[in-house]
């Protein structure tokens, strides 16, 4: 339950600040182009701080004319990116599909969302892909290389991936926190949200599998094989050092996990977020 509040909060509070943020950039685009009259504007009201023709006033509307466009381009860019791979990747793993395996995993293990694959590739790995019907992939060396027990936990890891909608919800935050990248906590946000779907669904596959046996004993050997093999796949999988607190979690499910916000994102992103809105108050009176 601790992990499941901190994750919605996390996502709340980003999406709310992107919200105010994305709002205000498009009020003034809006009043920028086509002249509408927008009076709670923070960028409007940035550029009326200044005597026009100054050089001040030509530095700060050069200023916010950059960070929006930039915001702006981020965003389509970053979207235009996804799509594209997105729908070279799927055809990719289409290509790799085994029918054989993808049919006897369903049958075997009769997960509750069927949208998964097995892909013929020797290095063991398990993913979930997609934003309208995630799918969940796996590897036939990831079959090959676990267990029964082991296999469970990991398709029960994934499954609460695809259910909760976390590619997607990692996008999003991805966007705000490169977007909005003056406030650090959306940095902040959007690294600690991936640390934190990946100890929810850890907790899920336990649930799942009634014991904490078959994930870690599948984590061991996927970690294993990857540094006995050197750089393959699976090393991006615990590059981030998420795996560690996996691992803690595993071992003492009471001990603190630091996903705490440190000291320099409050004194930063705070006083960022308190102008913002105080500006937006004294524009309207």
């Amino acid at each position: 339950m601790r992990w499941q509040r901190k994750s919605a909060l996390i996502m709340a509070v980003s999406l709310c600040i992107a919200i105010a943020v994305w709002s205000q950039m498009g009020m003034y685009l809006a009043h920028l182009f086509f002249g509408v009259d927008v009076k709670v504007n923070f960028f409007k009201f940035c550029m009326s701080l200044f005597k026009e023709n100054s050089l001040y006033y030509f530095l700060v509307i050069t200023f916010l004319n950059a960070l929006i466009a930039y915001a702006i381009l981020i965003v389509c860019l970053r979207v235009t990116q996804q799509y594209v791979r997105s729908n070279r990747f799927k055809l990719r793993l289409m290509s790799l599909r085994d029918i054989d395996w993808t049919a006897h995993v369903i049958q075997k293990y009769q997960p509750l969302n069927q949208h998964i694959i097995v892909i013929g590739h020797e290095q063991p790995m398990a993913f979930t892909v997609g934003f309208r019907r995630p799918l969940v992939v796996l590897s036939s060396g990831l079959i090959e290389l676990l267990d029964d027990q082991e296999l469970e936990a990991v398709i029960a890891h994934e499954a609460f991936h695809q259910s909760h909608f976390d590619p997607l919800k990692i996008f999003m935050l991805q966007l705000i926190s490169e977007s909005l990248w003056f406030l650090p906590i959306t940095k902040w946000s959007y690294r600690n949200y991936k640390l934190i779907s990946e100890l929810l669904a850890d907790e899920s596959a336990i649930r799942h599998t009634g014991s904490e046996l078959g994930l870690g004993g599948a984590l061991l050997k996927l970690i294993k094989k990857g540094f006995r093999d050197h750089p393959t796949p699976v090393l991006v999988y615990f590059s981030d050092g998420v795996v560690n607190y996996r691992l803690q979690q595993l071992i003492d499910p009471n001990e603190e996990i630091p996903v705490r916000l440190n000291l320099m994102t409050i004194v930063i992103s705070i006083p960022v977020m308190l102008l913002f809105m105080g500006m937006i108050v004294l524009a309207v009176t």
